[in-house]
C-alpha cells in the first residue's frame, strides 16, 4: 500500500516496521511529530516524552542495553543537551539497535541558530544518513538500525525542517520483528566507562570507523547517476531533489550514507567529470573532507553558507561557472503582506508581558511561545539565549551589576522549559546566594511546539494519567522561601506581586498560573467582550496589550473586538481607563 507521508510520519511508520521497541524524545520543531505519530503504533511502541534530551537519550541508551530497538528523536540545538552520554555511547556501544534523529532547522524558522549537526556524527564517529524524501525517511530508519546493531554502534539520521514536513509517496510495508536481541547482559568492560575501560574502547570505535567507511563504499544509499562528463555535483538529504531539478542533465554522486565518506567513490566520480561541485545544505562539511583528501572542487565559494537552499538559488550558484541550462522564467507574483509571530488571543502570558514592560524590567527570557513578548507592542525581553539559560543569565548579571540592577530585572521561564533546564539555574541562585526574581509561567502544557505533554501536565505521552509535578512545591525543595502563585490575567495583583519581588534582596519565585487556551481537554467558560464606542476615546491603550483580536474599526476612530478571536480574558479591558470595554 502507497501513502502520503511527511519525513516526520515516515521516520515513526519505518520504526514501527522494522521491529522498533522504544521511542523516546524532548519535542522541538521540526522533530515533534515523530513522537506524536508513534503513539498510533502503541500496541507494538512504547513512547515517551522525556524533561529534556539529555534524559531522553540516557532512557535510549537503556534501552538499547537492554535490547530493543531505540529510536530518540530530537531537533537540532536538542543533540547539544544531549551531547555528553551521546559521545561517551558511541564508545561504549549498543546492543538493540540504536537510531538518533537530528532534526536540523536551516533557515531557522524556528530556532535560535541553525547548527549543522553532521559535525556531531563526525566528532563522535557515528555514522550519518541524510535522506531525500519521505520513502527514504522510511526506509534509512531500518538501515539505521541494521548499521547499528552490525557495526555496534549508535546511528545519526539527519533530517532537514523540508524532509521533516513535505509530504512524498510511500509504500509501506508490514512489521518485521527483530527477535533474538531482548534481555540485559551484564559487561562492564563494554559499558562501564570508567578510564580504564574507555581506553581499551578508543582503538574499537577507531577500527570500527574504518569498517563503516568501507561499507559506505559498498551501499546503495550512495550512488553514481551518470549523465555526462562536463558537471558532476556530489550532494546529500534535501539538496540531492535540488539539484536534480535545477540540473536534471547534470552527473550526480547521491550520498545517503555522508560519514563516513566513500571516498573511493568520489574519486571515481572526480575523475569521470570535468567539473566538480558539491551542494550542500548550511556547511561545508562534504566539501572540507573531499579537499582534504586532495579531490578539487567548488562548494562554498558559489553556494549559500546561510539559510536554506531552494531550486532557484542553486541553479543560479551553479550557473554562473557551469552555465548550465537556466530553467523557465517564472512570473512575478505580488508580494504578500508579512504575518508577525504572535501571542495567541487570550493568551495567558500576555499580561505578564504588558506588566514587566510597565514596570520597565530588565527580562532575561527563555525558549517557548513566551519569547513573542519581545515583538512590539509588549517589548519585555531582552535576552534569549538557549532552553533553560534564562535563570544563570540573570545570575550572571546580577553578580556583575549587583543588587540594584537585580531589583531591576527579573528572569521568566515557562513551565515545561523550567522542568527542562530550568531547575539547576534556581538551584544556583540559592546556593550562591543571588538576589533573582524567577517567573515561571505554568500553562500547563508545552505550548510552542504544539501543546505536549510534561512532567507538570498529569499526562503521559501515550495519554495515560500519571503524577504531576508541583512546582511550588519543587521550588521551596530547593531552598527558596519565598513561592507565590498569581492569577496570569490579574494585572493588578501581577503587578503588585512582581513588584514586591523584584525588591526581595532574596531569591523569589512567582508562578503565574492558567492554562493554555489551546488546549483540548480544558473546558474554557464562554466569555467575549465588546467596546462600547460611545465610551471609547481611541486612546489605543488597548491596543498596547498586543491581542489579536483587538483592532482598530473600519473608520479607525474606535477600537473593535474580533468576537470570533476573543477568548474573554479580560486583559484588554483591565488596561482600558473608560471603562469602554464591557463583558458581552
Amino acid at each position: 500500500m502507497k501513502k502520503m507521508l511527511s519525513g516526520n510520519e515516515a521516520v515513526a511508520r519505518g520504526f514501527y516496521e522494522y521491529g522498533g521497541k522504544v521511542a523516546v524524545a524532548y519535542p522541538g520543531t521540526p522533530s515533534t511529530e515523530i513522537l506524536e505519530n508513534m503513539v498510533q503504533y502503541k500496541e507494538k511502541v512504547k513512547s515517551q516524552w522525556s524533561p529534556n534530551e539529555k534524559v531522553a537519550l540516557e532512557v535510549g541508551i537503556g534501552a538499547s542495553f537492554g535490547g530493543a530497538r531505540t529510536l530518540v528523536a530530537m531537533k537540532h540545538v536538542g543533540v547539544n543537551v544531549a551531547a555528553d552520554p551521546l559521545l561517551t555511547v558511541t564508545y561504549s556501544g549498543i546492543k538493540g539497535g540504536f537510531v538518533l534523529i537530528s532534526a536540523d532547522d536551516p533557515g531557522m524558522h524556528s530556532s535560535q541558530n541553525e547548527q549543522d549537526n553532521r559535525y556531531y556524527a563526525k566528532f563522535a564517529k557515528m555514522p550519518l544518513l541524510e535522506p531525500s524524501d519521505s520513502q527514504e525517511c522510511k526506509d534509512f530508519v531500518g538501515l539505521a538500525l541494521e548499521i547499528s546493531e552490525r557495526f555496534d554502534t549508535p546511528v545519526m539520521l539527519r533530517t532537514t525542517t523540508r524532509i521533516s514536513h513535505t509530504k512524498t509517496v510511500v509504500q509501506l510495508k508490514e512489521r518485521s520483528e527483530k527477535e533474538g536481541l531482548t534481555g540485559f547482559e551484564r559487561n562492564p568492560s563494554k559499558y562501564v566507562m570508567v578510564p580504564a575501560n574507555a581506553k581499551k574502547r578508543h582503538p574499537v570505535v577507531e577500527e570500527r570507523t574504518l569498517r563503516l567507511a568501507e561499507e559506505a563504499e559498498k551501499t546503495e544509499i550512495n550512488r553514481i547517476e551518470m549523465k555526462n562528463n562536463e558537471i558532476g555535483i556530489i550532494t546529500s538529504g534535501i539538496a540531492y531533489q535540488y539539484v536534480k531539478e535545477a540540473f536534471p542533465e547534470a552527473s550526480v554522486l547521491k550520498l545517503g550514507m555522508s560519514f563516513p565518506l566513500p571516498m573511493k567513490m568520489i574519486a571515481e566520480f572526480a575523475a569521470r567529470v570535468k567539473k566538480l561541485y558539491i551542494v550542500e545544505e548550511l556547511e561545508p562539511f562534504i566539501e572540507e573532507m573531499i579537499k582534504a583528501a586532495g579531490i578539487p572542487c567548488t562548494g562554498k565559494a558559489i553556494v549559500p553558507r546561510c539559510g536554506e537552499l531552494n531550486v532557484d538559488i542553486v541553479r543560479q550558484a551553479l550557473s554562473e561557472i557551469s552555465h548550465a541550462p537556466q530553467g523557465e522564467e517564472k512570473a512575478d507574483t505580488a508580494l504578500l503582506p508579512v504575518r508577525p509571530p504572535v501571542l495567541c488571543p487570550g493568551c495567558p502570558h500576555r499580561g505578564v508581558f504588558y506588566t514587566l514592560n510597565k514596570l520597565k524590567a530588565v527580562v532575561t527570557g527563555d525558549i517557548g511561545c513566551y519569547t513573542l513578548g519581545v515583538q512590539p507592542p509588549l517589548s519585555a525581553m531582552d535576552s534569549t539565549i538557549a532552553m533553560g539559560a534564562s535563570i544563570g543569565v540573570n545570575i550572571g548579571l546580577e553578580k556583575a551589576l549587583g543588587l540594584d540592577f537585580s531589583r531591576q530585572s527579573v528572569a521568566v521561564i515557562g513551565d515545561s522549559t523550567f522542568m527542562h533546564s530550568g531547575v539547576t539555574g534556581l538551584m544556583d541562585a540559592v546556593y550562591n546566594k543571588g538576589s533573582n526574581t524567577v517567573i515561571i509561567l505554568d500553562n500547563r502544557i508545552t505550548a510552542m511546539t504544539g501543546r505536549q505533554e510534561n512532567p507538570g501536565t498529569g499526562y503521559t505521552l501515550m495519554g495515560e494519567e500519571t503524577k504531576e509535578v508541583d512546582l511550588e512545591a519543587l521550588a521551596k525543595a530547593i531552598g527558596v522561601e519565598h513561592v507565590r502563585k498569581v492569577d496570569s490575567y490579574d494585572l493588578k495583583a501581577l503587578k503588585e506581586v512582581i513588584k514586591e519581588e523584584m525588591e526581595r534582596p532574596e531569591v523569589s519565585v512567582v508562578i503565574t498560573y492558567n492554562p493554555c487556551m489551546l488546549i483540548r481537554r480544558m473546558n474554557f467558560a464562554e466569555k467575549k467582550y465588546k467596546v462600547n464606542e460611545d465610551k471609547c476615546i481611541n486612546c489605543g491603550l488597548c491596543l498596547k496589550v498586543g491581542c489579536p483580536a483587538v483592532v482598530k474599526n473600519e473608520d479607525e476612530t474606535k477600537s473593535h473586538i474580533v468576537e470570533s478571536l476573543c477568548t474573554g480574558c479580560s486583559v484588554c479591558a483591565q488596561v482600558c481607563p473608560k471603562d469602554a470595554i464591557e463583558l458581552v
